[in-house]
C-alpha cells in the first residue's frame, strides 16, 4: 500500500496495483479499476516515486536489478 493525501488532509493508503491512471486536471485524480476516482493534493511525480518504493520493498524489480 502506498499513502496518498486527500485535499482535506486526510491520510489514506491505496493498492498501487488498482491505480489505472494518473490525471492532473488540475487537481491530481487517480483513476482506480473498480471505476473509483480519487483526488489528491500529491504530485503525480510524488505518487509514482512511491510506487517505485513499493515496488522495491515486494521484490517486483528482482529481474530488472
Amino acid at each position: 500500500m502506498i499513502e496518498v493525501t486527500r485535499l482535506d488532509g486526510t491520510k489514506y493508503w491505496i493498492n498501487p496495483h488498482q491505480i489505472e491512471a494518473i490525471e492532473a486536471k488540475p487537481d491530481v485524480t487517480l483513476s482506480m479499476l473498480s471505476g473509483k476516482y480519487i483526488v489528491v493534493k500529491d504530485s503525480p511525480q510524488e505518487i509514482i516515486s512511491r510506487i517505485i518504493e513499493y515496488r522495491r520493498q515486494i521484490g517486483s524489480f528482482k529481474n530488472e536489478d
